[in-house]
Parts: C-alpha cells; sequence; structure tokens
C-alpha cells in the first residue's frame, strides 16, 4: 500500500500519454492527406514570423485588452507549469516539493511568481467567460458558433479557472501543514496568495486538510493531463499548432495569386517552353482545384488545425458584413471537421468538402481582398481554400455564375472585364479632358 499512490500515478501518466501519442498520430496522418506545398525558402524570415506571431502574438495587439488578457492566459499557463515537473517528479518517486530544499528562498520566490501569474489566469478567465456570455460579443455569435464551439470555448475556460484553483488550494493547505509539522511537508516559506485565498482552512483539523490537500494535487496533475489530451480535440489546439502554421505561414506579398502548376506546364508544352522538372503531359483525370481536403495542400490542413476560431477574419470579411453567408472562420472550421471524418472514415464516404460542407453560395461571395488572412493572428489563409474550391466549380463543373463567364470572355477577347475593345478603353478620359 506504501507505493500504491506511485503505481496509480505512473499509470495514469501512461495512459495519457498513450491517448495523446495516438490523437497526435491522427492528426499528422490527417494533415499528410494534402497534397504538397511550394513555400517559398527564407528560414530567416520564417523564424522570425514565428517568435514575433505565435511566441510574442504580434497580430493580436490590434485589440490591446483582449490581447493582454490572452497572453496572460499563455504566458501565465505555461510558466505555472513548470511546476508540473516537480509534481510528476514526486508523483513517481513518492516525495514533496522535492525541489524546496534544493533551491531554498529561491524556491519560495518562483511559486510565488507562479501563484501571481495563477491569479492573473483567473482573472483573464472570468474576464472572457463574460464577454462569451453576458456582454455576447458579435463575432462569437455567428451561426457558426451555436452547439459544440460556444460549449468547447467556454469549457476550456472553466477547465483553466479549476485547475489554478486546485494549484492555490493545494498550496494554502500544504502551508497551514508546514505550520503544523506534519510529515512530509516541507517548510517553504510563505505564499502569499494561496495564504490569503485559503487562510480559512486552518480551521479544519490535520487529517481533513491531508486530504484536501492531496485532493488538489490530484485534481491539478490529473487536470493537466486531461487537458492536454481534450486540446488535441478543441480548436485550443492552436496552443501548439501556431508555431508551425506561423513558421510555415506565407511570406509572399498578400495580394499574389499562385498560379495552378498542372496548368501552367501544360500551357508552357503547348507553347515549346521549357518545362522545370517533369515534362511529361498531367495524367488523365487529374482534378483541377479542390473538391475534397484530399485535393488541398497539407499547409492548407495544417491551417484548418490551427485555426483558433477567435472570428477575426470573419469580423473583417467584407462579404459577411454586407450579409453574405462566407464567413471565413466557418471555411476553416468546416475544413477541419470534413478532415476529421476524412481521417475517420476515409475519403470514399460519400461526401466532400464542397457541397457537403462549403457551398458555392459562400466561396462565391468572397471578393479575394485578403481581410481574413490580414486580420488571422497565427497565418491563416482562408481564401487560398476558397481559391482552390473555386477553380474546382469553374474548371471542372464549368459552374461558374453568368456574370463571371461574360467577364472571362471580355478578358480574353479585350484583354479588360469590361465589353469594349482595347482603342476604346479610355474612352471615358476625353469628357475630362474636354473640360479640363
Amino acid at each position: 500500500m506504501e507505493y500504491l499512490p506511485q503505481i496509480v500515478f505512473i499509470l495514469m501518466a501512461g495512459f495519457f500519454g498513450f491517448l495523446i501519442a495516438r490523437r497526435i498520430s491522427r492528426i499528422a496522418g490527417n494533415i499528410k492527406l494534402g497534397k504538397k506545398a511550394n513555400l517559398a525558402k527564407n528560414d530567416g524570415q520564417r523564424l522570425r514570423n514565428m517568435l514575433l506571431i505565435a511566441l510574442g502574438q504580434k497580430k493580436m495587439f490590434r485589440r490591446v485588452i483582449p490581447a493582454l488578457l490572452h497572453l496572460l492566459i499563455y504566458v501565465g499557463f505555461i510558466l505555472i507549469n513548470i511546476e508540473v515537473l516537480e509534481i510528476v517528479i514526486d508523483g513517481i518517486a513518492g516525495t514533496h516539493r522535492i525541489f524546496a530544499p534544493l533551491l531554498g528562498n529561491a524556491y519560495t520566490v518562483a511559486i510565488n511568481f507562479f501563484e501571481l501569474l495563477a491569479v492573473g489566469v483567473l482573472f483573464s478567465c472570468v474576464v472572457f467567460l463574460i464577454r462569451r456570455n453576458v456582454l455576447k460579443i458579435n463575432r462569437f455569435k455567428k451561426i457558426e458558433m451555436v452547439g459544440w464551439p460556444a460549449l468547447d470555448a467556454n469549457l476550456i475556460l472553466v477547465i483553466e479557472v479549476v485547475l489554478m484553483a486546485a494549484i492555490l488550494g493545494m498550496n494554502g493547505a500544504d502551508q497551514i501543514l508546514q505550520s503544523r509539522n506534519a510529515d512530509h511537508y516541507t517548510k517553504t516559506g510563505t505564499f502569499f496568495f494561496s495564504a490569503g485565498m485559503f487562510g480559512r482552512l486552518d480551521a479544519l483539523d490535520t487529517g481533513t486538510l491531508i486530504l484536501v490537500e492531496r485532493a488538489a494535487w490530484w485534481v491539478h496533475i490529473v487536470g493537466i493531463f486531461a487537458f492536454a489530451l481534450y486540446v488535441t480535440y478543441s480548436k485550443h489546439l492552436h496552443i501548439a499548432m501556431a508555431f508551425p502554421n506561423t513558421y510555415y505561414g506565407r511570406i509572399e506579398p498578400q495580394g499574389k495569386m499562385g498560379n495552378m502548376e498542372e496548368i501552367t506546364k501544360e500551357v508552357k508544352m503547348m507553347l515549346g517552353m521549357p518545362v522545370e522538372g517533369d515534362n511529361t503531359p498531367s495524367p488523365e483525370g487529374m482534378r483541377f482545384g479542390a473538391r475534397d481536403v484530399n485535393d488541398l495542400s497539407w499547409k492548407n490542413l495544417m491551417d484548418a488545425y490551427a485555426c483558433t476560431e477567435c472570428g477575426r477574419c470573419t469580423a473583417e470579411c467584407p462579404a459577411n458584413l454586407t450579409g453574405k453567408k462566407l464567413s471565413p472562420r466557418k471555411i476553416m472550421m468546416d475544413t477541419r471537421d470534413r478532415l476529421e471524418e476524412a481521417g475517420k472514415n476515409g475519403l470514399d464516404d460519400g461526401k466532400s468538402l464542397l457541397g457537403d460542407y462549403i457551398t458555392k453560395e459562400e466561396i462565391n461571395a468572397c471578393t479575394n481582398c485578403n481581410a481574413c488572412v490580414e486580420a488571422c493572428p497565427v497565418s491563416i489563409s482562408p481564401l487560398d481554400i476558397i481559391l482552390q474550391t473555386r477553380r474546382y466549380v469553374v474548371m471542372e463543373e464549368s459552374g461558374a455564375p453568368g456574370s463571371w463567364n461574360a467577364m472571362f470572355q471580355n478578358v480574353e477577347t479585350n484583354f479588360a472585364p469590361w465589353k469594349f475593345g482595347v482603342q476604346d478603353r479610355f474612352n471615358w478620359a476625353n469628357e475630362l479632358k474636354e473640360n479640363g
């Protein structure tokens, strides 16, 4: 019985570790369903982007107050979990606060700093819960946020509140037990915040107080492992995905539209121009554009997993602002949902991204303005997915709206979207000259 807590801890850690590893493997496999992506090579710029955007949260600070609260949660949660290292060692070795004798006063200072961050995280989570559920900010109430997405966001905030309360309660009970010279409770000095918040626990007898401290300890560590697993199923996967996603984010000018390599190769071969790499004709039955997730690039699929569902893209989208059905956030959420389904059931399940998840009405409403791309805090490009699905509709289904076909024809014959000859293109300026 002496080693039972250690055995339980090791089994619990192994169980969650297995589930997390299996989930990570599934996500990686899903992303690999995508096609190769030709990304510009500039490792220095990419590293700079990752440090500024993912770590420094540069784009978040366009809205200062939410950005500061988010940064407090982010930094607080990461640094506080340094203490998890000690908890894990204690759980495996059967010790208690193993670093306290080694670090002395520095340990007290560190835990007090962690508690300050924990209080900051608690405050920020409460503010965010109020923003989502009381203030009812518009971007959190769009149609795609009904049901599970709204519950997911609230669950994460509540879990973080519970985890922070658990660590503060654990420290508060621990200090009282230290003052009573209880067995195994190493002297650490005063922890300011937990002592102030949980000082009333002193009314409990020592046996009950040990139960409280141990319960808080187990709630915190089991909560951390469960949280790590839950995150892999949640939009909060962006905690990890933001780093590779910003590293591999677009570094070319945002207005540059990528050509389809297959079409470019075919045109060059028809004109007798040299073709880089493979110069064989494109295979029969090759699909132009994207109908399903496997027609997208692996970077598009990584974007889907990195989406924070913050809605900044949709809040900036002119199509959405004028009442159109297009929501860039929904495009990313739909892509992730389809990717999860395809990874589980296979791509031959009778469904596709275009049609079953994303509609033609949505993609045709896009103005290609890049507002969504510019607004995204983790370098996601909903526009790239929209363009590729639109290309499929136009090139594979000949399903472009009539007004688009007229424009395409005008561009082909008149080198302009308007239905008049090149020689008449500047006639509109004649009146200006006459009146000038």
